[in-house]
């Protein structure tokens, strides 16, 4: 029995193309992830307004967005019933400030509201602790687990509360 050279040389490049067309070869090395950073800043001050009046002021000292999330440090945020509202690191998404470590919202002419977490909705002023707090008023102390406060009537609502009050006597 004789097999052609020519034979034996086509089927070894048929086999040879076969396989290269359908084994992958892939180098992880060169997948690199793309830089989506939009924008960068530092030290800003942002402040919104309406056609009356300035809505809210907002200072960080770094910023990041990246795929359409605001990322900030060292944030001092005030509208016309919050004094200061202060956080470590923020993240913006959507009307939505999620805020983390020591976090800190001081009312015009009231409360001190003291924790680590919290989201601020910016459109209904609706600030939602969800770690333990601490709030002062005055004297008065008022400690627990999670709570809401409402920016616009200056109302909060808490669980799991351990409260030390001060009272006038008459």
């Amino acid at each position: 029995m004789e097999i052609k050279l020519e034979t034996v040389l086509f089927v070894l490049i048929v086999g040879i193309v076969a396989a290269t067309t359908t084994v992958k070869l892939s180098d992880n090395r060169l997948k690199q992830e793309t830089m989506t950073k939009e924008l960068e800043f530092y030290d800003t001050k942002f402040i919104e307004v309406d056609k009356i009046q300035m809505r809210a002021n907002l200072f960080s000292t770094y910023g990041l967005r990246d795929n359409g999330i605001l990322m900030l440090h060292n944030i001092i945020y005030h509208t016309h019933n919050i004094e200061q509202l202060i956080a470590d690191k923020g993240t913006y998404k959507g009307d939505i400030l999620f805020l983390d470590g020591n976090v800190k919202l001081k009312e015009k002419k009231g409360a001190v509201y003291t924790t680590q977490h919290a989201n601020y909705h910016q459109k209904s002023e609706i600030l939602k602790v969800t770690s333990p707090f601490i709030v002062t008023m005055d004297k008065n102390i008022f400690k627990g687990n999670s709570l809401i406060y409402y920016g616009k009537t200056k109302e909060m609502q808490a669980r799991t509360i351990d409260a030390t009050v001060y009272t006038i006597d008459k």
